[in-house]
């Protein structure tokens, strides 16, 4: 090859990969518009992710709002991958449905697989990026029944934004979890977490588990359902169109349960909100704090 068509190709390369990364990113998928009752429409939903060999994990109505809805799910080749990515990859192992009424008319949305993967798994996404690139056509296949809009929306960040995401000068980043507890064991600090979610303590209620016992971790799902400060305080503030963004998250690996700082964990699905609003939510951050690490204890 000679020297001149060697650097042309170099230069084009280095400008697909600039493009790549300076392309936005949206937080969510927007399905369709449904007329169908929630319920009913959840029902569909759940069978459709099943019939396309995705596993369902569990679903729950943020804030005890019947308005809303939220649908858990994973698939094996998500878990298989994300278990490779050591520093909590496996919080990407779960995917969301949104249902959202208003009227007589009912939102279906999702949380934009690669909008995750790239905020939790970072620059380790870049060795999956085939795998797990084919998540997002597998789940627009199976919800294409649902609806043909398929554009984003709740702001967008480009890779390397949300590689190194920081809502503000200051506040935390992926890479500062807050440690909620160290037990004795694995098995002790999965039997303490499930026991307590059981019991629904602390205004808490499970919506999904995933444990990997070989691997020594495990994920769970967490309603928050106090009314004064729960879900149904602090969603219709920052807004209900985004709750793919939730249920908030414990991980543990290992004997160390950690959770998102709620700084980070809220700006992050939320990425379009003003300080102004995140003002209005102070206390949240500390709030999912004190009920998660009410979980471990």
């Amino acid at each position: 090859m000679k020297k001149s068509s060697l650097i042309i190709l170099t230069i084009s390369f280095i400008l697909i990969t600039l493009s790549s990364f300076a392309q936005k990113i949206a937080p969510y998928i927007k399905v369709g518009t449904s007329s169908k009752n929630i319920n009913e429409l959840s029902k569909d939903i759940k069978s459709a992710l099943v019939s396309n060999d995705f596993i369902y994990l569990g679903q729950y109505a943020p804030g005890g709002k019947s308005n809303l809805k939220v649908i858990t799910f994973t698939s094996k080749n998500i878990m298989n991958t994300v278990l490779k990515v050591k520093d909590r990859g496996a919080l990407a192992a779960v995917l969301t449905v949104a249902l959202v009424k208003k009227g007589n008319t009912t939102t279906i949305s999702y949380l934009n697989p690669d909008y995750i993967f790239n905020a939790y798994l970072r620059s380790s996404y870049d060795k999956f990026a085939v795998t797990l690139g084919n998540v997002s056509l597998d789940l627009k296949k199976a919800l294409s029944p649902f609806g043909t809009d398929f554009f984003g929306f709740g702001g967008a960040l480009t890779k390397n934004e949300l590689r190194k995401y920081h809502y503000k000068v200051m506040m935390p980043y992926f890479s500062d979890p807050v440690t909620l507890k160290e037990f004795s064991s694995f098995n002790e600090g999965v039997k303490v977490i499930k026991q307590n979610l059981s019991n629904k303590k602390g205004n808490t209620k499970k919506v999904y588990e995933l444990v990997f016992n070989n691997s020594k971790i495990a994920v769970f799902g967490v309603a928050l359902t106090s009314k004064e400060e729960g879900e149904g305080s602090f969603l219709p503030i920052i807004g209900e169109d985004n709750i793919a963004g939730m249920p908030y998250q414990i991980i543990l690996q290992g004997n160390k349960a950690t959770m998102l700082h709620g700084r980070y964990g809220l700006a992050i699905h939320w990425p379009e909100l003003s300080m102004g609003t995140f003002m209005k939510i102070m206390s949240t951050p500390g709030y999912i704090e004190d009920s998660l690490k009410g979980l471990t204890e």
